[in-house]
């Protein structure tokens, strides 16, 4: 029986076998490469990892446009780095 460990690497691989581009969006980047994350976008914070909740609603509107933007550039990217 695989640990849980090895059955999150397999799933992110599998989907990108089955031609599925995954883009995992985190605020702890070596977790991320841990489980064999191909395409990594660095979020904003743990807490708030698409938004901050010290910012104006427009300027959190504004980071998360810009963090969703990067993650869809990311999966555009052939480079699964």
């Amino acid at each position: 029986m695989r640990d849980q460990h090895s059955q999150r690497r397999c799933d992110t691989t599998e989907l990108e076998k089955a031609g599925i581009s995954v883009v995992q969006v985190t605020a702890v980047t070596p977790v991320a490469k841990m489980v064999w994350s191909n395409r990594i976008v660095l979020g904003h914070g743990i807490v708030h990892l698409l938004g901050d909740a010290d910012l104006s609603l427009k300027e959190e509107k504004d980071l998360r446009r810009w963090l969703v933007q990067q993650a869809l550039e990311a999966l555009k990217s052939d480079d699964k780095s």
